[in-house]
């Protein structure tokens, strides 16, 4: 499939975060962990609270819709009380039963032009891309408004096959005014190469609920390369 570059636009749902095509400084995504516990509410609050984060997505695999349901009411508030974007990753319905802020999909979670359908204009959509510029124009090109690439460095939280380079990075933001999310492995320590790449958000999970100084410390961690 043939994909002209000026078709895909910046869409303005990613949080405000965008205005008349100004790209802000590089931000921080926060992703939740593979397993949720209890005090998992409070952990959450004092991460926000830490520092600026753009928007939170909540990734529970394996788990049913009316689990996820269950977990999401209390994290959705904590982030509504801090304008954080609330994502709900892979599906579609339950994006739309939460009213959640948007919606995070993988090559085979559904098709984003599908889910704009589903979910009307005024919900983000996020696509996984891996290392490849064909699937992240095409996302474009089907209305997401913002692509995700990596991953770039080792990681424990999620299995991928995948290793994107900084330079794809680069390339994107370069071309495309869609704001683009570096995932994968990435820590206050290794996040420079792709802050300087271009990535327009960091997207942090076991860096973060897995910090020997707690979430909140590494949170603070971030913003201070981040430069907020």
């Amino acid at each position: 499939m043939d994909i002209d570059d000026d078709e895909v636009k910046l869409d303005p749902h990613f949080a405000d975060q965008f205005d008349r095509g100004f790209r802000p400084r590089c931000q921080l995504y926060l992703i939740s962990p593979p397993a949720l516990t209890d005090a998992f509410g409070d952990r959450l609050a004092a991460a926000l609270d830490a520092g600026p984060v753009a928007a939170f997505q909540l990734r529970m695999k394996g788990v049913d819709d009316h689990a996820i349901a269950r977990a999401a009411e209390p994290l959705q508030k904590i982030c509504a009380d801090r304008d954080v974007a609330f994502i709900i990753n892979d599906s579609v319905g339950l994006a739309k039963r939460l009213g959640a802020d948007g919606v995070h999909l993988g090559q085979d979670d559904g098709d984003a032009r599908d889910a704009r359908a589903q979910l009307g204009p005024g919900v983000q959509i996020g696509v996984t891309c891996h290392d490849s510029r064909h699937l992240a124009m095409e996302a474009g090109e089907k209305g997401a408004d913002y692509v995700a690439f990596g991953a770039f460095y080792p990681t424990e939280t999620k299995v991928s096959e995948y290793r994107a380079e900084p330079s794809i990075l680069g390339w994107w933001t370069t071309v495309f005014e869609l704001p683009c999310v570096a995932i994968g492995g990435i820590t206050p320590e290794n996040a420079g190469p792709l802050i300087a790449a271009g990535a327009d958000f960091i997207a942090a999970s076991g860096a973060v609920w897995n910090a020997a100084d707690g979430e909140a410390g590494a949170v603070g961690r971030f913003a201070k390369i981040l430069g907020q």
